[in-house]
């Protein structure tokens, strides 16, 4: 397990040395003398904890830590209030600001670590219900709650650019034949091979392959013109042909293929992730019209909201 991250922010840096003391034998510890520069490290490197002085010049620890629990990607990071005032109403100050614990100087170094410790484990075990809430639990890939956050998130990102984006619908041809010759459970190592091969044919880190639900996976590339985002469905074909998985029942092949379908827009900010979604399965259902194994592909604009599906 890699070490956790703390974040120490504290005007003097004798107060830093002592707490660094005390934790750097069990964390990386980063270090932090004012407000803005808390802020400014926390969003360069998010940390697992911080550690943060109440009194401070220039911005103080009340307002970093209203703006850390603001910002949505360092909102559920623990904070942990560090002071000599100790009293009720400070601390009841930092708490309803989102901070989770006080210590009190002159810091004692079994409380300290024992807090900070307890802390990161929370962190870690809410961080691992977190990931298993948005996973497919038989692929590890992405499942349909995270891909729909995410197309919605790059939706709004990309509606600001008005960039291109690319969803990608793809499902297992003829599965249900597969199930019903093989079994269940060949069922699933098929699922599993075939979103594996997707992870090996969608290379950048800021595509998103998932599992849909049953044999049907999606893609989304954020950036893919419908010129890039057709290669990538041709290398998802290929990746998965090359599996070799038998398919007796197959009517197209002796061995598993896919049908794909794949929907590319320029954002705009009138544009819902919906559309996206309505015009790639309109493309996978053509696909699998057209006799499946193959890929079908179309560049809409914001007018095919107003079309039935």
């Amino acid at each position: 397990m890699s070490r956790g991250t703390i974040l120490i922010v504290d005007d003097e840096v004798s107060n830093i040395e002592i707490m660094n003391a005390v934790l750097e034998d069990d964390y990386e510890v980063l270090f932090s003398t004012s407000g803005q520069q808390a802020l400014d490290t926390a969003r360069a490197t998010p940390p697992d904890l911080i550690l943060l002085d109440v009194l401070m010049p220039g911005i103080d620890g009340f307002e970093v830590c209203r703006q850390i629990k603001d910002d949505p990607q360092l909102a559920d990071i623990p904070v942990i209030f560090t002071t000599g005032l100790g009293d009720t109403d400070h601390e009841m100050r930092g708490l309803s600001l989102g901070a989770i614990d006080y210590v009190t100087k002159p810091i004692q170094p079994a409380i300290l670590r024992a807090r900070v410790g307890n802390h990161i484990e929370l962190k870690r075990l809410r961080d691992q219900l977190a990931s298993m809430a948005v996973t497919d639990a038989l692929t590890g890939l992405s499942n349909r709650r995270q891909m729909e956050q995410a197309l919605k998130s790059e939706v709004g990102r990309l509606g600001r650019t008005g960039d291109w984006l690319t969803v990608i619908m793809i499902d297992i041809d003829f599965f249900k034949q597969f199930n019903d010759t093989y079994g269940h459970p060949a069922g699933d190592r098929c699922i599993v091979m075939v979103g594996a091969a997707l992870t090996r044919a969608v290379k950048r880190a800021s595509d998103l392959p998932a599992r849909y639900g049953g044999e049907e996976f999606a893609c989304i590339l954020p950036g893919a013109d419908p010129e890039g985002a057709a290669l990538v469905a041709q290398e998802i074909s290929l990746h998965v042909q090359s599996l070799n998985i038998p398919h007796e029942r197959s009517q197209i092949s002796p061995f598993i293929t896919v049908s794909i379908g794949v929907a590319s827009a320029r954002c705009l900010p009138d544009m819902t992730p919906e559309m996206w979604m309505k015009e790639a399965d309109r493309q996978l259902y053509l696909s699998k019209q057209q006799g499946r194994n193959r890929v079908t592909s179309t560049e809409f604009g914001a007018v095919v909201d107003n079309l039935q599906a």
